[in-house]
């Protein structure tokens, strides 16, 4: 009988145990997923992830970050030898006023020359430029070497998102920070390199 007592008893503890367990859990679950980021909070600032891998060489295309457009553009040899000659005529051609990481302030203002990242909001009024990349663009006049234009108000940059002289825009496009993290991935947001 008492056999069957002690048994009874540890089939009582048991189960008590396993259901408080499983009642601890449930309650201790709320306070640990709160240490998890909202998705709102992930759109304000979480890491984005660009698959480059069928970016043709002068195609560009956008993936949203921060809710703004960044802009990932795979210049061509032309594009990028048409930076040198539109020096002259930028407002800050070496990129001392713009908002951007270290790594680009070179002329390409990008880790790999090829690839250029860009925050695609006008630095004058937060209007999103339109895309003019074809050289001798008819819109833009015989002379354009190709890159973007802001149709609210006008203002003009190249092929690496500097401003035009007397253009509204006071300063060149944001650079946000990124890395590659293969010659495929770009990972917007996040800087190895010093941002």
């Amino acid at each position: 009988m008492t056999s069957d007592v002690n048994q009874s008893r540890r089939r009582l503890i048991a189960g008590s145990a396993v259901l408080g367990g499983a009642a601890g859990a449930a309650v201790t679950w709320p306070f640990v997923a709160s240490f998890e980021p909202s998705e709102r909070a992930r759109a304000a600032g979480a890491p984005v992830e660009a698959d480059i891998a069928a970016l043709e060489p002068g195609q560009l295309m956008t993936v949203e970050w921060r809710g703004k457009p960044v802009w990932i553009l795979r210049r061509t040899k032309e594009m990028l030898a048409a930076l040198e000659k539109d020096k002259v005529l930028l407002a800050d051609p070496e990129s001392r006023q713009s908002e951007q990481p270290p790594f680009a302030r070179n002329e390409a203002r990008a880790q790999k020359p090829e690839y250029l990242v860009l925050v695609g909001i006008c630095t004058h009024l937060g209007c999103s430029p339109t895309s003019k990349l074809q050289a001798g663009d008819p819109s833009m006049g015989a002379n354009w070497s190709g890159g973007f234009f802001c149709p609210c108000h006008g203002s003009r940059f190249d092929l690496a998102g500097r401003v035009f002289a007397n253009m509204p825009a006071p300063t060149n496009l944001p650079v946000p920070p990124y890395k590659f993290v293969s010659d495929t991935k770009i990972v917007i947001g996040e800087d190895t390199k010093g941002a």
